[in-house]
Formats: C-alpha cells, structure tokens, sequence
C-alpha cells in the first residue's frame, strides 16, 4: 500500500479542563472518501482542523507526504472585509487561478461581482466551494457542505466530487449526499475514534453492532451505573428500530392521500359536506401568485388536513418561501382564495438559535429557570425533558455560549416542541443537527398530532418524514406529489423521458407510495417464536399504559419536595419499563424480519 498523504498519530487536544480526544491514529490516503460521523459536540470540525493545521494539537505527530496541496471548506466562511465574493475568493497567498474559480462559479450558477456583504447564505456557500474546488487540491476537508445549496447545487457537486481524483474527508449531515459518496467512514465517539472501510451506507449498522458490543460488557455494571452511561445509546438504538415502524405508518398516509390525489378523489373533495370541510387546516383554491412580471405561484390548488406532512422543495429562488408565507396566511395571493382554519396555532422553528442569549442557562431557555416544564399541556421534569432530546441532564445548568452549534438547535427545538401548537412550520429545520438528532426530529414529527410544513433540501430527511410533496421549478408549476422527494424526483425523471404520469387537478400528479411490508407468513415461525409474534404487540401497548401512568405521577409539581425517595423509585421504575417495552419492540420487530424473510 502506497505511503499515506496525510497522518497523525497519539493526537490529542485538551478542551476546558480535560482532554476533547487523545491517542487518536488517522491516516488518509491518496483516493480516500471519508465520512467523519460523530454526535454534535464531538469535535468533528475541531479535528477537521487538526488535519488541515488550522489548530495546533497538545499530543502527537502529523505527518504530510511533501508536495500534498489541502484545502478545507469551512463551516461558516469569514467575509468581513471583502468587498465582493470574487475578491473573497482569490484571496490569500494560496489564491486559485481566476480563471478557474470562474469556471465553477458559472457552473454553480452564482455571480461573484455581488457584494459580500449582502450576500445570501447559498451564494456565499457557492463562492467559498468555487474558491475550494479551484484550488485543486490533492486533500479536501469539506464541513457540511450542502448547507445552505439548493438541490441543482447537491447534485453537481456530488457529480464533481465522483469525478474528482484526490482524497476528501466530509462532515454532512446529508445522509443521501454519505451514502453517494463516501467509501470509508471515520467515527468519532467520547474521545476515540474508530475507522472502517465502508462508506455511510453501512455505518449505522456498524454503530448498531458496537453499541451491542458495549451493552453486553455494561450488563457487568451495576444498574444504576448501567442507566446512568448507556442511556443514550440504548435510546438511540431503540429509536432507529420504532422508526422502523413509523416509515410503514408513512406509507400508509402516502397511500391514502395518494388516492385522494386523483381524479376521482379530488371530484369527491370539490362536493364534500361542510362537515369534511371543517376537517380541512388550509385550502388553496387557484392561488396565484407574481412578483412583476415573473409567476412564482401559478393556478394552485391543494386541500391540507390534520396530520398532513408537507414537505416542499426545489431550487433556490424557486419560491419556497412565498409558498410557505402563503399557506400560513403571512403573504396575501393576487388571484384565488388561501383559507385558514379559525383553530389554527402555528408554531415556527427556523434558524432562530442567534435569538438565544448566550449566557442563558439551558434551565432558563427551557423553563424559565423552573424544574418543570409544560409541554403541551403536560408538565414534565426538565432532566427527563433533556433526555428526551438527547441531551445530558447534568447539561441543565450549561451556559448557551457554551453550547456547539448542533446542540443550540437541538435545544431550540426542545423549546419550541413543548409549545402548544397543532401546525408546525420547520424552515431547513436539519441544519448543524448530527444524525441522532435527525433520527429524533424524524420521531418527534412522526408522533405530532397536527400538520406540519417543512422547507428542506435534505432528501432523506424528507423521504422518511413528508406524506405529500410540493415540488417548484421556477416557472410557477407546484407539482402536488404523494410522497417524499424521491417520489418527485422519479416523477420529474419521467416526465423528461416522456413517459405519462397520473395526473390530478390540472397540475397535480399523484405517484404511487412505496409498499408496505407483505403481510406476516406465519408458517415460518417457531411455535415460541410465533407466540412471541401474537402476543408482543399486546405487552407493548401494556407497557406504554404504565409509562403513561409513571409519567402522570411525575407530573406532580410537588412530588419531588415532598417525597424525594417516591420521586427516584418512580423515575427509576418508569426507566425500567421503558427498558422491557424497548426490548419488547426488538424482538418482535427481529421476528417481523423473520417473517419476511
């Protein structure tokens, strides 16, 4: 094997009064496509840096094979002081050729005479990857590189980073862009790291095998020790699998509104009894919308319901967010009615995180300094709030200045989720979030009793969460598809091609949702285990009636000054049950595999 381009061995940095990582080995070779996974407050971006010399290490030795050219794409840019982001990007002693950068800022589409202060965030994103990709680099060190990128933007850089002949090692927590691209992954996990030469598409079942590895060895530990260190990779194993569950619940939506979707379905709605109207959150009814001479909105209709999951996408400039400002009533249409339902309690979750003051508490962002908060209608302790955000509840008393950028949206997104509300609006909600948390927000939105509005490029993100899709291209057109982004997609494809598409409402079109899981052949089975299979479902929903009750009895405001030791048998009990209902969920789901074959 050739010598690698980039090493460094026993690494260690020292963050606040203990080490962030020590004894770490890394070597990266010269056609490398590494995915550098880890939880928001690992230090991804920390040792991206270390690889790129931008930070100096306390431990260890780096080593570069003479002549390696690295360039890293950072996070978050610095363009104070550049007047336009032409100048942003030939600046520097390392500055690429103009010409080049050029070249891939025509390809990406953005013009790099407009000034850096009044720039957007995609097109500052666009000239910072102009000025990387241009530098020819034999090492790219790329730091979510799709934020802020529309998906034309994506999916030219993922053709030119299959083409591209050095090595890269990517933070993303685009998990469609991972699994395209990368063929090896780094893991960073408590101070160590971990490397496997598969790319993201096997990662999460590599996670899944160490993290089994390591319950095994904790059941050697004492319980409470056992609760205390390995809740959060319990949970998040458990969590992957309910979700499991919840992707078969999605496609049945899909289906129904589907159906809705055609012809017949949408003859069905136009004539339906005040009685089904009433159930309707937001009725569109031929909107249209211009600015000047240039059609944003064009003809649309389209009847939301409870529990609807709108995702809406297309390129930037497209008009997302004049729809969006259009359907929760913020922006008025020039022609055709927007209809809102008098009940309507929205709640928006945007980049709000700069509106949380740094020195504030997590208590104080949370509850207001209290031990409890309501969330929505029900009072809840703040340490088993935290946890179920996947935060440490020792994290209560944390500064937010001290919080990474992942863990303040986590934490924006605890506080907005405990309001009541029963439509919530998510503005690229899975920006700066590591992948726990987006399996989490996935939940958290599954689990929501009112309708949701999302504006998002993460394609996964959408496929596992959306049941209706409104796909904008610019020209006005809004294709109403049931289901996720791949479903739009494929129906873009075929209509290219030529191929008819089912069609519904003039520019509706409905495809058809991917299928459920074939039904149970229980000839497979074991008599034990077809046992199991008959009777789990019952235990489960026995066990969600106790922690229902447990959580109940939490809720008392006074519980914990007057009865402490009664508070911490009750916590301690509930978090048995949850334990026995997340290995009930296991096993029948391992047998539900079985079934299946």
């Amino acid at each position: 094997m050739a010598a690698p381009i980039l090493s460094w061995e026993g690494l260690g940095l020292v963050q606040g009064n203990g080490w962030l990582f020590q004894n770490l080995d890394i070597h990266i070779q010269q056609r490398d496509r590494l995915a550098l996974i880890g939880r928001n407050g690992a230090g991804k971006t920390t040792l991206l840096k270390l690889l790129g010399g931008q930070v100096d290490a306390d431990k260890g030795t780096r080593s570069i094979q003479p002549g390696t050219k690295i360039v890293t794409l950072e996070q978050d840019p610095f363009f104070t002081g550049f007047d336009t982001l032409m100048d942003f990007a030939l600046s520097g002693k390392d500055a690429p050729p103009r010409h080049e950068v050029e070249s891939i800022a025509g390809q990406l589409g953005i013009d790099l005479s407009r000034k850096a202060d009044s720039a957007s965030g995609g097109e500052r994103r666009r000239a910072a990857l102009a000025r990387a990709l241009a530098s020819e680099p034999d090492l790219l060190l790329l730091d979510e590189p799709t934020n802020h990128l529309d998906l034309a933007a994506i999916d030219w850089l993922e053709d030119w980073l299959t083409r591209y002949r050095g090595a890269f090692v990517v933070i993303s927590h685009d998990r469609t862009f991972l699994e395209r691209l990368t063929k090896a992954t780094l893991w960073l996990d408590r101070g160590s790291l971990r490397r496997k030469d598969i790319g993201f598409g096997g990662y999460e079942a590599w996670m899944e095998q160490a993290y089994a590895e390591e319950a095994r060895a904790a059941d050697k530990l004492d319980a409470k020790l056992k609760i205390e260190a390995h809740w959060l990779e319990r949970g998040v194993t458990a969590r992957r699998k309910r979700n499991m569950g919840r992707l078969e619940k999605l496609y049945e939506m899909r289906e129904q509104r589907a159906a809705m979707l055609t012809p017949q379905g949408t003859a069905k709605l136009a004539i339906a009894s005040d009685d089904a109207k009433s159930k309707a959150v937001i009725v569109a009814d031929h909107v249209n919308k211009a600015f000047g001479e240039r059609p944003i909105v064009k003809d649309f209709t389209l009847r939301i319901t409870r529990k609807d999951r709108i995702g809406v996408v297309g390129s930037n400039g497209a008009g997302k967010t004049t729809l969006l400002k259009l359907l929760t009533g913020e922006l008025e249409p020039d022609s055709g009615t927007i209809t809102l339902a008098n009940t309507l309690q929205a709640v928006f979750i945007d980049q709000q995180r700069s509106l949380m003051a740094p020195e504030k508490r997590v208590r104080d962002v949370l509850a207001d300094g209290s031990d409890w908060i309501d969330v929505r209608g029900e009072r809840k302790h703040i340490h088993g709030y935290l946890k179920d955000f996947l935060f440490d509840p020792g994290l209560v008393e944390a500064r937010v200045g001290t919080l990474s950028g992942g863990e303040r949206s986590r934490l924006l997104l605890a506080r907005e989720f405990a309001r009541f509300s029963n439509l919530l609006v998510l503005d690229e909600p899975t920006n700066d979030l590591d992948l726990e948390t987006l399996d989490l927000l996935q939940e958290v939105i599954s689990d929501y009793d009112g309708t949701v509005l999302i504006v998002s490029h993460d394609r996964d993100f959408l496929d596992k969460t959306v049941t209706i899709t409104l796909g904008m291209d610019g020209s006005g057109k809004v294709d109403i598809v049931a289901g996720g982004y791949a479903d739009w997609e494929k129906m873009r494809k075929s209509r290219l091609a030529g191929k008819p598409a089912a069609k519904a409402g003039g520019e509706k079109t409905a495809t058809a949702a991917p299928p459920p899981p074939m039904p149970a052949k229980k000839g497979k089975l074991s008599y034990k285990d077809q046992r199991d299979y008959d009777l789990l479902p019952g235990r489960i929903e026995e066990l969600d009636a106790q922690i229902a009750k447990g959580e109940a009895q939490l809720a008392d405001p006074d519980l914990y000054a007057k009865d402490p030791k009664k508070f911490d048998a009750l916590m301690a009990a509930l978090e048995k049950v949850r334990g026995e209902k997340d290995a009930a969920e296991e096993r029948w789901l391992e047998l539900a595999e079985m079934v299946e074959g």
